[in-house]
């Protein structure tokens, strides 16, 4: 067996912009809920203080570098891990003290769990036996769940006949036959090369969307899963929640410079906030060529000669002329085509290297060249400085 299995599927029930992200939607049932968990092994918190809530039919991706408590907060709800404080909670029940067999789950690890000696539908119906559906529901189950992930077709076949794409599904069928309340990802496609790991996301979608009351919890340390599948991203670090949200706000609007650059790429300028909240100043006299006034949208937050973080995404950038806004002029240290578009690395004059995603390139610049970027107003984000409170 390919890991273990009771991590696979667990059985059926008997018969938002703050850091801990308040409440799920009122006008929808609770799905699962975090209320203050606290994780520790031996004298090391894992997860500190977590509180979030997941609506049923919601998805939301835990995103975070390893070891930020992603995997431990999903464990805890699943029961394979216990906290010292605070309350899990599954469809409005405190499930805290329950056993795994007992919380209403379905769980889909990246090794997928696969008993070798079993075929497709054996292995589909593991679940099911196991917390003894009667056995004549097994069969209408087994081929409803293998309909649903496009895997009917393959019931037969044993797990060393299937491509990694179809074990995954096979191991996405058995967490769904027990229909349950809750779907547990742990990083579910990282096994998966790209070309497999972009139709399992297309598959993950439809199934959210054929599956309206299920709430989804998705582990993953990749960004583009994560701002595809979510409805809600919550973003970790050091053991503790640190920002959530849709994944257009983390997006556009990060809370912090550690947000915004695991949230997608991000040029993270040192700047001055001017005398107008529409104004930030970049680069000081010993720039080459000294202080650089740059306009954004007005911002609250950030009095005048406070020191401050402007993030510009790298597609926002592009090449500008003499009196365009927010002109930036440096010298091109670096260029590599990516196939719709080239990422060119500048040494800015007023600042640091920057990165610029720039599309449409007949013939792009060279290492050496110098080179005028711009980005509109509209596209800064002013962020607190690092270490500021």
């Amino acid at each position: 067996m390919n890991g273990s299995a009771t991590t696979a599927a667990v059985a059926a029930p008997d018969a938002g912009a703050a850091p801990d992200a308040g409440p799920a939607p009122a006008a929808r049932r609770p799905g699962i809920s975090f209320e203050d968990v606290t994780v520790a092994y031996r004298d090391q918190v894992v997860l500190n203080g977590f509180t979030l809530d997941v609506a049923a039919g919601e998805v939301v991706a835990l995103l975070g570098p390893s070891g930020s408590g992603k995997t431990t907060a999903l464990r805890t709800v699943a029961g394979f891990t216990a906290p010292v404080r605070g309350r899990v909670g599954i469809g409005g029940r405190d499930v805290t003290g329950l056993p795994p067999h007992r919380r209403g789950i379905g769980m889909v690890v990246q090794q997928y769990a696969l008993f070798p000696h079993l075929r497709v539908e054996q292995n589909v119906a593991f679940g099911l036996k196991a917390h003894r559906t009667p056995r004549a529901q097994v069969p209408g189950r087994v081929a409803e769940a293998l309909e649903m992930t496009g895997m009917a077709g393959y019931a037969r076949r044993y797990p060393r006949e299937l491509s990694g794409g179809q074990q995954q599904r096979v191991a996405l069928a058995r967490a769904l036959a027990i229909r349950p309340e809750v779907l547990l990802l742990d990083e579910p496609l990282s096994a998966l090369d790209a070309g497999l790991r972009a139709g399992m996301l297309a598959e993950l979608a439809r199934l959210h969307r054929e599956l309206p009351e299920v709430s989804i919890l998705y582990v993953t340390h990749d960004q583009i899963e994560a701002l595809t599948l979510a409805d809600r991203i919550a973003v970790l670090r050091d053991a503790r929640l640190v920002d959530c949200g849709t994944p257009e706000r983390l997006y556009r609007r990060p809370a912090d410079a550690f947000t915004a650059s695991f949230v997608g790429r991000a040029n993270l300028l040192p700047v001055t906030a001017g005398q107008e909240p529409d104004r930030v100043v970049l680069g000081a006299a010993t720039h080459r060529t000294g202080a650089v006034e740059l306009r954004i949208t007005a911002q609250d937050g950030f009095p005048a000669g406070s020191p401050a973080l402007l993030c510009v995404r790298p597609h926002q950038l592009r090449p500008a002329t003499e009196g365009g806004p927010n002109l930036l002029r440096g010298r091109v240290s670096d260029v590599q085509w990516l196939g719709s578009t080239h990422r060119v690395q500048v040494d800015l004059d007023a600042g640091p290297r920057v990165a610029a995603e720039l599309s449409g390139l007949r013939v792009p610049p060279a290492a050496g060249e110098e080179l005028a970027l711009g980005f509109d107003p509209e596209d800064g984000v002013l962020l607190p400085a690092e270490g500021a409170s």
